[in-house]
């Protein structure tokens, strides 16, 4: 498979959002240059920033697709993670430099002209910044495989982001800093302006150097455990589990473990079969059971052990059901 054949299996909200912050890293750039307001200037930092990040991530999420090889038989799922992490340093970056710029503007308050360019421009980062903030909470939807429409995709997506792939949930929690920033910025330009209290244009530029380390913390986190090797969700587990014990023949799961690698799962499982079975048929049960489990796109690969059932429901009595 060529690299641009892996591109286009990328996710897709974070090439969308690299694109758009690319554009607005340009515009904002062009108006703080203009203007001379440090609140434009840290919201125009934050989208390159976005912009580096979600590129990063978009090229990781396409390598992620690379299929596995000899020397890495389990695939490559977790460079997404790590392209991720990159993206962790790049942010944290930024968000010294804003911090820096804010502190400067308290301690030495200037007024900045042009307020209709700054405003007309957060105007439309805000749309810009929303429009690829929904389209990462319908990306959440169709990886969760929860239905949402309208007003409701929103908390869905709150509900359901931390199932979704980490590409997805970075480009989510980017996007809410990214427009809350620009809101942010808007208010602090339109007040400082009004009013002559031009440090305010500081402390907008310090609150969003603030909330790009939140998010640099938090995705940090995230994506460091993720390239250890974390369990799966428990609402992945139990649906596995559900396909495995869908099958008539299959009496109980002795063990179920299975691991989280980029947005793909690895499952190994000890099933109980019916007692009596031939070596042959318990062979085409599980044979049948991993085709099945297969046919979930989600996972990657299936290994399977069989035991004679013991008759103790070991699955439900551990899981509480």
């Amino acid at each position: 498979m060529t690299f641009f054949q892996l591109l286009k299996k990328g996710n897709k909200s974070s090439g969308i959002a690299a694109l758009g912050n690319t554009a607005l890293t340009i515009i904002k750039g062009i108006a703080a240059f203009i203007s001379g307001n440090g609140t434009m200037f840290a919201t125009t930092l934050h989208s390159a920033a976005d912009a580096i990040n979600q590129g990063f991530v978009f090229i990781g999420s396409a390598l992620a697709e690379k299929e596995p090889t000899k020397r890495f038989p389990t695939g490559f799922g977790r460079v997404v993670n790590l392209f991720v992490l990159v993206a962790v340093i790049v942010i944290s970056i930024m968000a010294y430099e804003t911090l820096h710029k804010g502190w400067e503007l308290i301690q030495h308050p200037k007024a900045s002209t042009n307020l209709l360019l700054n405003a007309g421009i957060l105007v439309i980062a805000v749309i810009i910044d929303g429009l690829i903030l929904i389209k990462a909470m319908k990306e959440i939807a169709h990886e969760t495989r929860t239905e949402a429409k309208g007003f409701a995709i929103a908390s869905n997506a709150f509900k359901n982001v931390s199932l979704a792939s980490p590409p997805t949930r970075l480009v989510f929690y980017e996007d809410i800093i990214a427009t809350f920033g620009a809101l942010l910025a808007l208010v602090s330009i339109v007040v400082s302006y009004y009013t002559g209290l031009y440090f305010l244009d500081g402390v907008g530029t310090l609150l969003i150097g603030l909330l790009l380390i939140g998010i640099a913390i938090k995705i940090g986190y995230e994506n460091t455990i993720g390239l250890i090797g974390v369990a799966a969700p428990k609402d992945v587990e139990n649906r596995i589990a559900d396909m495995i014990l869908s099958d008539p023949d299959v009496e109980d799961i002795k063990n179920l473990r299975i691991l989280q690698e980029g947005r793909k799962y690895h499952v190994e499982s000890y099933l109980e079969l019916k007692p009596g079975l031939t070596l042959a048929v318990a062979d085409d049960i599980k044979m049948r059971v991993k085709d099945h489990l297969y046919s979930d796109p989600d996972i990657a690969d299936v290994t399977l052990g069989i035991f004679e059932s013991d008759g103790i429901e070991t699955w439900k009595k551990n899981n509480g059901e």
